[in-house]
């Protein structure tokens, strides 16, 4: 006899239940995995780098695709060198004044917000929600810890030179987790991705150094102490719109401030005019192939990684709304809905 054992309708319902169970498994554990993926997803984005200068020196006769994969990470860590030679040397005293005197500037408005009472209310409530955010102790934890930033940043280094050397045989192994049927639409998906990543890091790539030349300039012109290295600092943050230009600005302001009224006004005008070309003229000419994200979707998504994942997860929050988003469309409105989809390729 098996009296115990349950009939279809049975089997249905705990079948779907173990189903639930297990997807609420993997979500946690890849929710507590949240650092690591991240270091995962940057070092996928330094292979699309890698090989995306490999393919221009591909078209070069006489090189074939080993040398031009060498040469295209060659390039890559050229200019990585290039840029710890302009913080490191070009611009160490100018980067060592920026930090030393965040501390203070911060200090002397927490110090302004306090004379009134609103100001001190203000500032209490910034305080406290700093305090307690995720992103604060991201921050402190990498401000406490440079080893562990700098171990990351090899760990990276190394994952992107893997996923570049061979990508097709991480490509295969993903695809192998999708049943048969469905494999082709989550190929297109990911040549999709691959692709819209691909443009949209091209296109960061223009508007971080636009962005850092102008204002770079601008602050140069205005008087404003260490321009280059504010110039520099604008460029990269550029990667996280919105939120980083925002948070590059302020130690400008600041430095300006010091100055006198007439820097503070200039630094002022050259970050309003600067903004208003990047986002009329500059912006939209370069992400003209990219995936169209509206403003609002990109400043809320992006706070909301960098809450659930932390200062890694808000550097590259752009990226991973880009990949979301790209692999809605692709999935959902083409694969599901059936409707017509134009691929970035």
């Amino acid at each position: 006899m098996s009296r115990l054992t349950p009939d279809a309708d049975d089997a249905r319902f705990i079948r779907r239940v173990v189903i639930l169970i297990v997807i609420l498994a993997v979500t946690v554990a890849l929710y507590r995995a949240g650092d690591l993926l991240i270091l995962a997803f940057g070092s996928v984005l330094g292979a699309i780098v890698i090989r995306a200068a490999a393919e221009q020196y591909d078209r070069l006769p006489h090189v074939g695709k080993r040398m031009g994969l060498l040469l295209g990470i060659l390039t890559v860590l050229v200019v990585l060198g290039f840029l710890g030679w302009l913080f490191g040397v070009h611009f160490a005293g100018q980067v060592n004044a920026l930090v030393e005197q965040t501390p203070i500037l911060a200090f002397q408005f927490d110090h302004w917000l306090s004379q009134s009472p609103l100001g001190a209310q203000l500032s209490d409530a910034l305080k406290a929600g700093y305090a307690g955010s995720r992103l604060a102790q991201g921050t402190g934890g990498l401000l406490r810890g440079g080893g562990e930033f700098l171990l990351n940043a090899i760990l990276m280094l190394f994952g992107s030179l893997f996923f570049a050397a061979d990508p097709a045989l991480y490509r295969r192994g993903l695809l192998l987790l999708v049943p048969p049927t469905q494999r082709p639409a989550f190929a297109d998906a990911l040549e999709d991705v691959g692709e819209t990543l691909k443009l949209w890091l091209r296109a960061e790539l223009i508007l971080m150094t636009t962005m850092g030349v102008l204002i770079g300039l601008g602050l140069w012109i205005a008087g404003v102490p260490s321009a280059g290295a504010l110039g520099l600092l604008a460029g990269l943050s550029e990667f996280i719109p919105y939120v980083g230009p925002t948070l590059a600005m302020l130690p400008a302001l600041g430095f300006a401030a010091t100055v006198g009224q007439g820097p503070l006004i200039g630094a002022l005008a050259t970050y309003a005019v600067v903004r208003i070309i990047q986002t009329n003229f500059i912006t939209p000419y370069v992400q003209a192939r990219v995936i169209s994200i509206p403003p609002a979707v990109t400043l809320f998504s992006i706070i909301g990684i960098g809450v659930v994942f932390g200062l890694f997860g808000l550097f590259f929050s752009a990226a991973l709304l880009v990949v979301i988003l790209t692999l809605i469309r692709s999935l959902y409105v083409r694969e599901t809905l059936g409707e017509t989809v134009e691929s970035p390729r």
